[in-house]
């Protein structure tokens, strides 16, 4: 609940850029889905940058615009970048039947 309400006070500035960090990581998926799909419809709305950290890939591809992964090890440094050119408003599971999201 702590996570969900720390989520919920930080959208409600409607800041311009925002840094999650593993936002939906200590949650259940059903929950994590929810959220996901409430965080998709607030950022449309408000228009701002949203920058999250996860080791999720999927969830990394279905919030994203664009995905840089990091090299490995202590010093790590970016990798290499992606740019996800799927079509908004994003749809879980119909991505999930795409054969280009697969």
């Amino acid at each position: 609940m702590k996570q969900r309400v720390g989520i919920a006070r930080a959208l409600s500035i409607k800041p311009q850029v925002l840094l999650m960090d593993e936002p939906f990581g200590a949650l259940d998926s059903l929950t994590r889905a929810n959220l996901q799909e409430h965080l998709m419809r607030i950022q449309q709305s408000v228009k701002n940058t949203v920058i999250i950290i996860t080791h999720d890939i999927d969830e990394a591809v279905l919030l994203s615009d664009r995905v840089i992964m990091m090299t490995n090890g202590p010093s790590a440094m970016i990798g290499e970048i992606l740019e996800v050119n799927l079509t908004r408003p994003r749809n879980r599971v119909e991505l999930q039947h795409d054969p280009e999201y697969i």
